[in-house]
């Protein structure tokens, strides 16, 4: 049997918190944390999401999202608008200055995925990416 901290569960969360940690050096030269950076991508995804559908899909609480939206209105990146349906909600949308930091994060996402994957043909990451869907899948649906 495998060492305790060799099972999948350690495993993944040692993979995730050095993805994390070399994914903040590689954008180092941007002015956005990787929590702003996860934000931005997110409303990128899905601009005009609501800001408490946001918090959800993020995992966070929505005075955290107010806080990171804070600080991307004020870099020119994000505006919220009021939601016409809703008079107490916001919707999130992208500003033009957004593409430029979008870029920033997809040149850090390339070089974190060329470093990551090194050493693995394409079949054994199209089996990893496949493995790691089907896990998220299994504990989504509970």
């Amino acid at each position: 049997m495998a060492a305790f901290e060799e099972s999948i569960g350690f495993l993944l969360a040692d993979v995730s918190r050095l993805m994390r940690r070399s994914f903040e050096q590689k954008i180092t030269g941007s002015d956005l944390t990787l929590s702003q950076a996860r934000a931005l991508a997110r409303v990128a995804r899905q601009e005009g999401c609501r800001q408490v559908e946001l918090a959800e899909q993020l995992e966070i609480k929505p005075i955290t999202l107010a806080r990171l939206l804070d600080q991307l209105e004020r870099s020119e990146l994000v505006e919220r608008r009021p939601d016409p349906e809703d008079r107490r909600a916001h919707r999130v949308y992208l500003r033009d200055d957004a593409e430029r930091a979008l870029g920033d994060i997809r040149a850090a996402d390339a070089r974190l995925h060329a470093e990551a994957l090194q050493g693995l043909d394409q079949d054994e990451v199209d089996a990893l990416a496949s493995a790691l869907r089907k896990l998220r899948a299994n504990l989504s649906s509970r």
